[in-house]
């Protein structure tokens, strides 16, 4: 036992002869060499890497420093960045301009704008990296004017911006005076020879496009050398944003022919021009090209895919993507819930949302929507019990947008008088849509008082809008007023107010027929012209009787006649009738509200030629079979 003790002892040495022993020659203990903290961070053990940065103290480096910060920023981890940050202060070591501008970056990433700011101002240097890092963190939070001051303060110390910096700021020239800003940085990016850059030019494209001046959109867009995803699809988005739903598709058409590449947001763009055109066809067409280019379905494309076909009149479809997503968010919800109203489904629109609530909580946007679909399909009691459900229960704070759906909803069945009490005990004022509503009621249940007490309110409102006088035209003209009708007519040309034209489109062969009111440039109006007089005949034999009232002109009856034949629905329905084989259904759109009239003509066409007639007019669809409506005439 003392021999094994003694063996665990150090030798002991003596100093001879005045020369150093060899114990203080001898080799110091060795620990186990430190973890390399690159490696640690690798492994993602940043909490081991941060205890071994916080025991080597001042030995840590700017290699340690430069793989704790980028770890930091993919973890987004605040807390640990403060501490690597923290230490690199107490222990007073001075990064470089590449660290100092990485720790900023890790406060952008983390949504620490004051924390990045400080940083930045307390940079003794600063690259462009770091300026448009801290341009980038206020622009992707909306701080538009901060970004553009930090922008000038950038140009004030004579550094100039790089193709970065450029598509960074642009995207903050938002706003009333936002398009002024953009026109600025878009000078300067000629001066610096950065406009035809692809990541300049497609931001320069989509602030255009945003500010809704599509033609400076194009512009840029032609000028570019070279176009990605990224420019096509801003182009694309700019025009179906607008409503320039026939220029989006043309454009897709001939950039695809030349070899554009797609992605999801593409598609997504492409079918919000399908859906204002309410082209079935070309949807599919798109919905194959989805599987074909085998892009993943995300949510918001199965979401556009849903309105499309909606929008199409095709609810079969929207329903089979809604009930095949693997996954719903509550747009997925309102946009179902939204097709089946403007289809005057109220009572699939009451069951859905109820379904609804059993998955996700529904928010404002779908208890207009439930509204709204009540509206249209008559449910006036459901309706109001939703309302009250809605603030009482769900406790969501009504908005202008659901009262007006509750002045609609008592407007459409005719409680014209509650309606206007409905309005009059709002806690906000109305707005002219609200009053819109209601005259519109008014004019289909014949209420003359109402009428002109609504119609006053309107003029004072929005005395531009030609809609409120050919409204309060159409209520005295029922009414068989014929002077007051005169009236309104000269005090709309006194005013200068132009009626927008009633125009009704058809797709046939891939090309998109227009028609107007009395159409007299379309290349078959004289063939058209006689099959609808042919047309005419047989229907009215089955009973059709047409409604004059809808006229509104003091002249006889045949002139009325004659000029109800002119609508654009009719000529559309007329060209469906010649152009389509067979039993196929006729699917039109309408820029306004169909006429009574023509909705008891295509009633009948419906009936006597044995054609389904699909038709989306600007407040809802209807679909026209053997002779009846889906609508239940109820409008």
């Amino acid at each position: 036992m003392q021999k094994l003790t003694r063996s665990l002892l150090p030798p002991v040495h003596h100093v001879t002869n005045g020369s150093i022993s060899s114990l203080s020659r001898q080799t110091p203990p060795q620990f186990p060499p430190r973890s390399s903290l690159k490696s640690l961070c690798l492994d993602g053990q940043l909490n081991k890497a941060l205890l071994e940065m916080a025991l080597l103290g001042t030995e840590v480096t700017f290699h340690d420093y430069d793989s704790l910060i980028t770890e930091c920023v993919t973890r987004r981890a605040l807390r640990e960045g403060q501490r690597v940050h923290g230490h690199m202060i107490k222990t007073q070591y001075l990064p470089p301009v590449y660290l100092a501008t990485r720790i900023l970056i890790m406060y952008v990433k983390c949504d620490v704008l004051e924390d990045a700011r400080r940083v930045l101002e307390g940079m003794p240097e600063r690259s462009i990296v770091s300026w448009t890092a801290m341009i980038s963190g206020y622009s992707q939070k909306g701080c538009c004017n901060e970004a553009l001051e930090l922008f000038v303060w950038m140009l004030g110390t004579g550094l100039l911006p790089n193709e970065f910096t450029f598509a960074t700021i642009l995207t903050s020239c938002a706003g009333a005076r936002g398009i002024d800003h953009g026109r600025q940085v878009h000078s300067l990016a000629i001066k610096t020879n950065f406009e035809s850059h692809i990541f300049v030019g497609s931001s320069l494209l989509d602030m255009y496009a945003k500010a809704n001046n599509i033609h400076e959109a194009r512009k840029v867009f032609d000028m570019l050398p070279e176009r990605d995803v990224v420019s096509c699809t801003a182009i694309i988005s700019g025009y179906a944003q607008l409503g320039l739903d026939e220029e989006a598709l043309e454009l897709f058409r001939k950039l695809y022919k030349e070899g554009m590449q797609c992605n999801y947001v593409t598609f997504t763009s492409l079918l919000t021009a399908l859906s204002g055109l309410a082209a079935l066809d070309y949807g599919k067409q798109v919905h194959g090209l989805i599987f074909r280019h085998q892009l993943p379905f995300y949510v918001v494309l199965q979401n556009s895919l849903i309105d499309m076909y909606c929008k199409c009149g095709s609810l079969t479809y929207s329903r089979r993507i809604f009930d095949k997503m693997p996954a719903r968010s509550v747009i997925s919800w309102n946009a179902m819930i939204v097709g089946y109203g403007k289809h005057g489904l109220g009572n699939e629109v009451v069951r859905l949302f109820k379904s609804m609530c059993d998955e996700v909580k529904p928010d404002g946007v779908t208890f207009m929507a439930v509204l709204s679909g009540c509206s249209h399909g008559g449910l006036v009691d459901e309706g109001l019990d939703i309302f009250d459900h809605m603030v009482q229960e769900q406790g969501v704070k009504p908005e202008i947008g659901h009262y007006g759906c509750v002045v609609d909803l008592l407007g459409r069945a005719g409680r014209i008088e509650k309606a206007l009490d409905f309005i009059k005990s709002m806690p906000s004022e109305p707005t002219a849509a609200m009053w819109g509503s209601l005259l519109g009621a008014c004019r289909v249940h014949v209420n003359v008082p109402v009428g002109e007490f609504v119609a006053q309110k309107l003029l004072s409102v929005e005395p531009e809008n030609a809609g409120n006088y050919v409204i309060l035209s159409n209520i005295y003209a029922a009414a068989g007023r014929w002077k007051d009708v005169v009236s309104v007519r000269k005090l709309m040309m006194d005013k200068i107010v132009m009626k927008e034209p009633g125009r009704s489109c058809i797709n046939l062969d891939k090309v998109i027929h227009t028609f107007h009111s009395g159409e007299r440039f379309h290349p078959q109006k004289e063939e058209i012209n006689a099959n609808i007089k042919e047309l005419y005949v047989k229907i009215k034999e089955a009973g059709y009787v047409p409604d004059l009232s809808c006229v509104l002109h003091d002249v006889d009856d045949e002139q009325k006649e004659r000029t109800l034949l002119e609508h654009s629905e009719k000529l559309a329905i007329t060209f469906g009738l010649m152009g389509t084989p067979k039993g196929a259904t006729i699917r039109i759109t309408k820029n306004l509200r169909i006429c009574v009239d023509c909705h008891n003509f295509a009633k009948f066409v419906s009936k006597v030629y044995g054609r389904e007639i699909s038709l989306r007019d600007s407040n809802r669809f209807h679909l026209f079979v053997a002779g009846a409506c889906s609508c239940q005439d109820y409008w």
